[in-house]
């Protein structure tokens, strides 16, 4: 057999179309392994993100514990910061705009930054919108959110300006803690207020949390099994267009 597939020019052929289906089939079944788990880190931060809200003590202890407070929901008490707002570019639906991070002091001595969410250009001072700078103790509900690295293309964050292209939690709390009172313990971790209640004028607009994750795994895995279909069915008609000729 390996003689006649030899003779009529097929061994090398048969080997490159076996490697290349082999590599497809592992892609196709990848994407099933990463659609699983896709589906179990959704059912998990569906879970998490609708829970009732635990304390900001307890989401610390279990940062200290396992560092897996991702989508947790907290309660926080305290006061805001308005003089220390970071302001990161995120462009919405009303347009450009900038999601407003703001420390919030515990009474227990924590510094918590809080991204109280998303207001347009023209609102970016704090002077158009003074209805939401409220004062005096507050409790916020929201979601713990994991500090990112910068991805590769986004641009430095312009400290002068107080200008952030990505939430820069190193450099942010660093600026919330200079030329405070004391010197309060900086909580390692955002809190993503919630929607609700809203902030006096409406401003800003709480509730920038995306919990829709993109999930075209199974997609993907159908087009790579199809790949691999293809790749057969091309080298059958190869094939058995090398041995007709063969033969006649």
């Amino acid at each position: 057999m390996l003689r006649h597939l030899k003779e009529r020019g097929l061994i090398w052929p048969a080997v490159v179309a076996a490697g290349g289906l082999g590599i497809l089939i592992a892609l196709g079944t990848w994407q099933l392994e990463r659609r699983a788990w896709k589906l179990d880190l959704i059912s998990r931060i569906e879970a998490r993100a609708h829970a009732g809200p635990v304390s900001l003590s307890r989401g610390l202890e279990a940062w200290r514990r396992t560092g897996d407070i991702e989508y947790m929901r907290l309660s926080a008490r305290g006061r805001f910061r308005h003089d220390r707002e970071h302001f990161v570019y995120m462009p919405g639906r009303e347009g450009p705009g900038y999601h407003v991070y703001t420390p919030l002091e515990t009474p227990d001595g924590r510094l918590l930054l809080v991204n109280r969410g998303f207001v347009p250009e023209e609102l970016k001072s704090p002077v158009r919108r003074q209805a939401g700078q409220i004062v005096g103790e507050v409790e916020v509900v929201g979601l713990a959110r994991r500090p990112v690295a910068k991805a590769w293309f986004t641009p430095e964050s312009d400290l002068a300006h107080n200008l952030y292209f990505w939430p820069d939690h190193a450099n942010m709390m660093g600026a919330a803690l200079e030329g405070g009172n004391g010197r309060p313990q900086p909580v390692p971790f955002f809190l993503d207020a919630e929607a609700e209640p809203r902030n006096p004028g409406g401003w800003p607009k709480g509730g920038v949390t995306r919990l829709e994750l993109p999930n075209r795994h199974l997609e993907y895995a159908f087009t790579w099994y199809g790949l691999a279909a293809t790749l057969v069915a091309v080298f059958a008609v190869f094939a058995w267009g090398r041995l007709r000729s063969a033969t006649a």
